[in-house]
C-alpha cells in the first residue's frame, strides 16, 4: 500500500489539534497553558531556564486531577532516545515489548494495556489504531519539554477514549529563543540517534519550530543464543514542522505537519558466506542466497511504517480580556503499515481525523464552563492473510482482498468547573457519544459521566478524588500485534470492532512535608479501580496452541491499583524520589472463571538518586527498580531451561532488578553525558519459545515479560545554540 499524494495534499491542508482549555502546573502550582492558544506561555525561555532546576519527576500541586509530571530535567536522565525510553523512573508506567522480534512497546497504566491510556500531544489525540503498536517509538525524547500523567477519567473536552489516564506530550515550542539544538547518542549495541531542533521567530506574529530526529542500528545482536535477533535492525525518519502565529487582535494560530517513515528487519539470523537472508517483501519469498538443506523456510518478519500528519488549532477571543472565547480544533492522519510476520502478512492503512469546536466562557474566578462538539473518524483498509501448521495440517486464514472498515463516533459536551479560592475545586462533565459501529443489539448512544473533585483542609494536604466512563473501538490484531509472532492459530473475533467499556474510580492524598531542602519534599497515596463493563478478550488459555478472540460479556474484569509516592530533598542539589507500585489484576476468562490476569507484573518499586554540583557542572543519575513476579500462562508453566530445570517456579515469573546510572558534565552551551541501563545484566531466558522450528504450532515470540537485552552502554552530547540579546 502507497500513500497516495492527494493524503499527503489533504494531510497538509487539513485542520488538526485538540481541544483543550484544561491547564497543568509546575510543582509549585503555577499554571502552564498546555493549549498555547491565548496568551503568553509560561514555559518559554524564562520558564525552561527554570525548570532545569525542576526534579525530574514531581507530582503538580496545582493540577485538580493527580498529575505525575516529566519535566526537561527528567527527559535528560537516561538516553531518552524516544518515549518508551522516558518512563524509567516512573512506577506509574511501566513499559515493555510486545514481543521479541518487531521491537513493539507497550505501556501499562493502572495496570492495563496502552490502549486504554489515551495518548495526546499538546492535547492532540495521537497513537491511535495501526500507530499505536510502534508510536512510543516515534516519539523523540529530545523533542520534548515535558510529560504530563493523569491517572483515571479526565476532562470530557480531549474525547470518550480515556479509560484508565492520559499521557500528554508537551513538544518544544516556536516562541523557544533557541535557534539551534542538537543532540547526538550512540548505544553500544550499535543503535545511534540524532535529533536536531530549531526555533527561529520572524517578528512578533509569526514564529516557528523545525525538528528532526533520525535513529536506526546496523548490526543484530542474539545474546541468548536462540537464533533470533534480540532487537530488530531498524532505520527511521522522522521530520515535523510546527508554526504559530499571533495577530494583533488577539487571534492565534497553531499548524504543523510532521512526516516519519520507519522500516524493522527481525527473526531469525540467518547468513551464508557472512550475507544476511532477508525477506523480499514484494514477492512475499525469502531470498535464500544458497540456504543449506536445515534453513529452509526462515521465520522473520519485515515491517515498514509510514505516516504524514497535519493539524491546526484556531483561537479567536471573543472579547478584550478573553474571557470568552472559541476554538476551532482538528486534526488528520494517514498510518501506512506494512508488515510480514513468517507466512502471515498484514498490510493496512488508516485515516484518521479528529475535529473538535468549543466555546468557552470564565464568569468569574469561581466559576466557568466549557461547551463543544467533537468526533472522530478512522477508515481501515486491511489485507490479511496467514498461513500456519495447525494440527498437523497447514491453516489458512484471510485472503489477499482488501477490507474496509469505518469507525465513528461523534460527540456533544459540557463541562462545569468551580474553585471556591484555593481550598475545594470541582470539575463535573457530561458527553453524549454516537458511535456507527455498535452490533451487539444495544443502542448507539451513550452518554459518559465524568467526576473530579479536589480539596485542600491545609495548604500541606491535598486530597483529589475523580472517577468516569470510557470507551473505544477494539481493534484487536493492532492492539496485540504479538499475536503475529506465534505459530498459534486466531479464532472467533479477531477481527471484529466491539465497543469497550470501562468505568475507573480513585482518589489520591499528598502531604507536602515541612523538611528538606525544598518545597519538592512530599508523601503521597492513591487508589485506582478500573471495571470493564465490556472488553475484547484475548485467551491464549482456552485452547491448545490457539488464541481465542471474544468478548467479556457478562464477565468480569477488574483492576485495582495502589501506589504510594515519596520525594525529598535531603540537601541542595540532592533529590531522592522513591515509588512503589501493586497492581490486583483479575478477568474471567472462558470456561476458567475469575483469574489473575496473566503477563501482568504484581508489583514495581522504583528509587532514583540524582545529585548536581554547584552550578549544576556535573549530574549524577542513578535509578534501581525492582520488578514484580506476574503469572505466565498455563503452557509456559512446563517450560524447562537448558539444564532442565523449570522456568517459572509455580507458574510465575522470577522477581528481577534493573539498574541505569548516568553521569553529564555540562559545559557553556554543551552537555556531555556517558552511560549504561540493565546494570544488573538481566534477561528473559528462552523468550522465544520453540525457537529451534518456527514452523510449529506452538512457536511463540509474543510471551515477553522482561528485558530481552543486557547491560547497554551509551554516550552522547547536547548543544544549544542561544539567540542573542
Amino acid at each position: 500500500m502507497k500513500i497516495k499524494t492527494i493524503s499527503i495534499i489533504i494531510s497538509s491542508l487539513c485542520l488538526s489539534a485538540s481541544a483543550s482549555f484544561a491547564q497543568v502546573t509546575d510543582q509549585h502550582g503555577h499554571a502552564v497553558d498546555t493549549t498555547a492558544i491565548y496568551g503568553e506561555r509560561t514555559d518559554s525561555l524564562e520558564a525552561a531556564v527554570f525548570t532545569s532546576r525542576q526534579a525530574g519527576n514531581f507530582l503538580s500541586k496545582g493540577k485538580e486531577i493527580r498529575t505525575e509530571v516529566i519535566s526537561a530535567a527528567g527527559l535528560c536522565k537516561m538516553a531518552c532516545c524516544n518515549l518508551a525510553e522516558s518512563f524509567e523512573n516512573s512506577a506509574s508506567v511501566t513499559v515493555g515489548y510486545s514481543d521479541a522480534v518487531t521491537g513493539a512497546r507497550q505501556i501499562r497504566l493502572l495496570g492495563l494495556s496502552g490502549v486504554y491510556t489515551q495518548m495526546l500531544d499538546e492535547t492532540r489525540p495521537v497513537m491511535r489504531g495501526l500507530s499505536a503498536p510502534f508510536g512510543l517509538s516515534y516519539v523523540p525524547g529530545q523533542w520534548l519539554e515535558s510529560i504530563q500523567i493523569a491517572k483515571g477519567s479526565s476532562s470530557v473536552i480531549n474525547g470518550v477514549e480515556c479509560m484508565t489516564g492520559q499521557i500528554n506530550m508537551e513538544h518544544r515550542k516556536p516562541t523557544d529563543e533557541k535557534p539551534l539544538f542538537i543532540n547526538g547518542a550512540v548505544m553500544s549495541d550499535t543503535k545511534m540517534d540524532l535529533n536536531i531542533a530549531s526555533s527561529l521567530q520572524m517578528g512578533y506574529k509569526w514564529s516557528t519550530v523545525i525538528l528532526g530526529h533520525v535513529s536506526g542500528n546496523i548490526v543484530s545482536h542474539d545474546m541468548d543464543k536462540d537464533g533470533f535477533m534480540d532487537e530488530p535492525k531498524m532505520l527511521q525518519f522522522n521530520l515535523s514542522n510546527r508554526w504559530l502565529y499571533q495577530a494583533d487582535n488577539g487571534v492565534q494560530v497553531r499548524f504543523g505537519v510532521r512526516a516519519i517513515q520507519d522500516s524493522r528487519l527481525g527473526g531469525q539470523m540467518l547468513s551464508d558466506n557472512g550475507k544476511h537472508v532477508y525477506y523480499d517483501r514484494e514477492t512475499y519469498q525469502w531470498n535464500p542466497h544458497k540456504l543449506s538443506a536445515d534453513q529452509v523456510n526462515p521465520w522473520g518478519s519485515d515491517i515498514l511504517n509510514r505516516s504524514i500528519n497535519g493539524y491546526l488549532k484556531v483561537g479567536v477571543p471573543l472579547n478584550e480580556d478573553n474571557s470568552q472565547n472559541i476554538a476551532l480544533i482538528a486534526d488528520y492522519n494517514y498510518q501506512d503499515m506494512d508488515s510480514y510476520f513468517g507466512a502471515t502478512k498484514y498490510l493496512a492503512g488508516q485515516h484518521s481525523a479528529f475535529a473538535n469546536l468549543l466555546y468557552q466562557n470564565v464568569i468569574n474566578d469561581s466559576h466557568r464552563f466549557t461547551l463543544g462538539l467533537n468526533g472522530t473518524f478512522d477508515r481501515y483498509d486491511e489485507v490479511f492473510s496467514r498461513t500456519i501448521f495447525f494440527d498437523a495440517r497447514e491453516d489458512v486464514a484471510g485472503g489477499d482482498a482488501p477490507v474496509y472498515t469505518d469507525l465513528a463516533n461523534a460527540g456533544i459536551f459540557g463541562e462545569y468547573t468551580f474553585h471556591a479560592g484555593e481550598t475545594f475545586s470541582a470539575i463535573a462533565g457530561i458527553r453524549g457519544d454516537w458511535f456507527n459501529h455498535v452490533s451487539d443489539g444495544k443502542s448507539k448512544f451513550r452518554v459518559s459521566p465524568r467526576v473530579t473533585l479536589k480539596y485542600m483542609p491545609v495548604e500541606e494536604i491535598v486530597i483529589r478524588a475523580n472517577g468516569g466512563r470510557g470507551l473505544r473501538y477494539s481493534t484487536p490484531l493492532v492492539d496485540n500485534i504479538g499475536v503475529f509472532s506465534t505459530g498459534k492459530k486466531f479464532s472467533g473475533m479477531y477481527d471484529r470492532h466491539i465497543l469497550e467499556d470501562a468505568w475507573t474510580f480513585g482518589g489520591n492524598i499528598t502531604y507536602y512535608l515541612p523538611f528538606g531542602a525544598s518545597s519538592n519534599t512530599y508523601l503521597s497515596v492513591d487508589y485506582f479501580r478500573t471495571q470493564f463493563a465490556q472488553q475484547m478478550v484475548v485467551d491464549y488459555e482456552r485452547y491448545v496452541n490457539q488464541i481465542d478472540f471474544y468478548a467479556l460479556g457478562d464477565g468480569r474484569s477488574f483492576t485495582d491499583n495502589y501506589q504510594i509516592d515519596f520525594s525529598v530533598d535531603p540537601v541542595e542539589r540532592f533529590n531522592i524520589t522513591a515509588t512503589f507500585r501493586y497492581t490486583n489484576a483479575k478477568i474471567e476468562l472462558a470456561d476458567r472463571g475469575l483469574v489473575e490476569k496473566p503477563m501482568t507484573s504484581r508489583f514495581k518499586a522504583v528509587l532514583n538518586l540524582q545529585y548536581a554540583t554547584n552550578l549544576n557542572k556535573w549530574i549524577f543519575d542513578f535509578t534501581a527498580s525492582l520488578n514484580g513476579s506476574c503469572r505466565v500462562y498455563d503452557f509456559m508453566r512446563d517450560l524447562k531451561d537448558a539444564d532442565g530445570n523449570l522456568l517459572y517456579e509455580n507458574g510465575r515469573t522470577p522477581v528481577y532488578p534493573l539498574l541505569y546510572a548516568q553521569v553529564t558534565r555540562r559545559f557553556k552551551g554543551w552537555d556531555v553525558y556517558i552511560g549504561a541501563e540493565n546494570l544488573t545484566n538481566f534477561r528473559q531466558k528462552n523468550a522465544i519459545i520453540g525457537a529451534d522450528n518456527p514452523r510449529q504450532a506452538s512457536f511463540d515470540a509474543s510471551c515477553i515479560w522482561g528485558p530481552l537485552m543486557g547491560i547497554k552502554a551509551h554516550v552522547g552530547f547536547r548543544f544549544t545554540l542561544w539567540k542573542k540579546a
